[in-house]
């Protein structure tokens, strides 16, 4: 098969470009909006994210099967780009709209919209990461691909993020349900352009067959040794990435604070969680174009492992810097460097779910690539939700304190919530890491067996 178009490479870029705008913006800022936006306590909202994610990972694999077994002229995952956009787009919206209700039926309102909006998440990117696995059968331009998708995706969550402030003051302010509104409406609407670019400029080049029943198709998929490995080590990667983004609108609320600024040749600027965050996702940009190079010198695996080992030492080193000038710049240069190891991580990970379900073609003989890449996002979601709910019940078993009328009279926060803050930040996240490098390590897909289960797929496979 020939190498794939440029232009195609860009459209798949910009699929993630827009779910990865929406994702991060949720995963980074729905916890601090639920609390102190919105009004929940740190204990519902922290259970609103957990038990939604995870009936949204449950609905994953459906997505997929249903995925698999959808036959159209425009193949079987490319036309949800089409079909799901619009609904994608508002019920973002709908997710950060705050109705003027008392407690219990704000309560409902937040669950119904964000069941909704991670329902409609599924169903767009569940195929949109299965496309991947048919676009090209070949290992290395998977993983071009994947970090063309992620290069992307960075750039757009980097838009977004540096953006998000400044947007929600412009429409109303950072503290406003109006801000907040307003600001997802203008997001919303690029995301729904950006996806039907996606579809109109890519194409399934490869024709695959799902020949068994979706009771094989599971059975085949538990069985699989090097999925359970995958799933393990992305669940951490995303929990990782969780933990620390959902902390650092709290950490600059109550550690940093709100009127810091930095100096850089003699030019001042405001160092708040907005740059922090931006700077990190410009910085993932720096590691998907890492990526290719670093993972076909040393391998995939060794790749994972390396670059793990790398984030265990520098999570922890964040722990002891100080509040000062300079220690501010220390900590936007960890920034720099933590997220270019995790921008080498991400499109990794998405390459080695491709591998998986080469594998799992090969071995069990069905195309189950849609049920296996819905794994991926189950994992996503699952490490999103555990992120996100451990972080909002830490802070609550801490002691923060949530109330702005309260903090207005002159309340502080305990010692104790802003040394769980740190450890959000550097050992929590350390850790999490460690266990990745552990699972990882018994991962069976070498760089030689890799090779050995392309060239017998291409002896079956039709190709277009």
């Amino acid at each position: 098969m020939a190498k794939s178009k440029l232009i195609e490479k860009i459209g798949y870029g910009f699929g993630d470009m827009s779910s990865s705008t929406f994702w991060k913006v949720f995963s980074y800022y729905l916890p601090i909006f639920y609390s102190n936006i919105f009004g929940l306590s740190l204990i519902d909202a922290g259970v609103l994210v957990l038990v939604t994610r995870i009936w949204d990972a449950i609905s994953d694999p459906m997505m997929g099967i249903i995925a698999d077994r959808t036959n159209t002229k425009w193949g079987k995952y490319r036309p949800y780009l089409l079909w799901v956009a619009p609904l994608f787009s508002i019920c973002g919206i709908l997710l950060f709209t705050t109705p003027d209700w008392d407690y219990g039926a704000k309560l409902i309102w937040a669950y119904v919209t964000y069941i909704l909006m991670m329902t409609v998440y599924t169903g767009i990117n569940v195929p949109y990461g299965a496309m991947l696995g048919v676009m090209t059968d070949d290992t290395n331009e998977k993983t071009v691909f994947s970090s063309f998708r992620m290069f992307f995706a960075y750039g757009g969550s980097f838009i977004a993020l540096f953006l998000w402030e400044p947007l929600t003051n412009m429409f109303g302010g950072y503290k406003t349900p109006d801000g907040w509104f307003w600001g997802m409406v203008v997001i919303a609407s690029a995301c729904f352009v950006m996806f039907i670019l996606c579809f109109l400029l890519t194409k399934e080049h490869l024709k695959t067959v799902s020949t068994v029943s979706v009771g094989n198709d599971f059975k085949s998929l538990l069985s699989n040794k090097p999925w359970w490995l995958l799933i393990g080590a992305a669940l951490c990667s995303n929990l990782f990435n969780t933990v620390r983004g959902a902390t650092v609108a709290y950490f600059f609320l109550d550690i940093i604070g709100s009127d810091v600024s930095l100096s850089f040749f003699g030019i001042m600027f405001l160092f708040y969680s907005g740059l922090f965050l931006g700077v990190g996702e410009v910085s993932n940009m720096a590691g998907v174009a890492l990526c290719v190079p670093i993972a076909n010198k040393l391998g995939k695996k060794t790749t994972f492992i390396l670059v793990n080992a790398a984030l265990v030492v520098l999570s922890i080193s964040f722990f002891f810097v100080p509040c000062t000038p300079s220690g501010f710049w220390a900590m936007l240069i960890l920034q720099v460097v933590i997220s270019i190891f995790t921008g080498i991580m991400s499109p990794l990970i998405w390459s080695m779910y491709a591998d998986v379900s080469d594998y799992a073609e090969l071995k069990f003989k069905t195309a189950s690539t849609g049920l296996i890449f819905s794994s991926a996002s189950m994992a996503q979601k699952f490490g999103g939700a555990i992120g996100g709910a451990a972080v909002l019940w830490l802070l609550s078993g801490f002691g923060y304190i949530t109330d702005n009328a309260q903090l207005a009279a002159g309340a502080v926060q305990p010692e104790s919530a802003l040394l769980v803050l740190r450890w959000l930040m550097s050992f929590i996240p350390a850790a999490v890491a460690a266990l990745a490098i552990i699972v990882v390590w018994f991962y069976p897909l070498t760089t030689k067996r890799i090779n050995e289960i392309s060239n017998e797929l291409k002896k079956v496979r039709a190709i277009e």
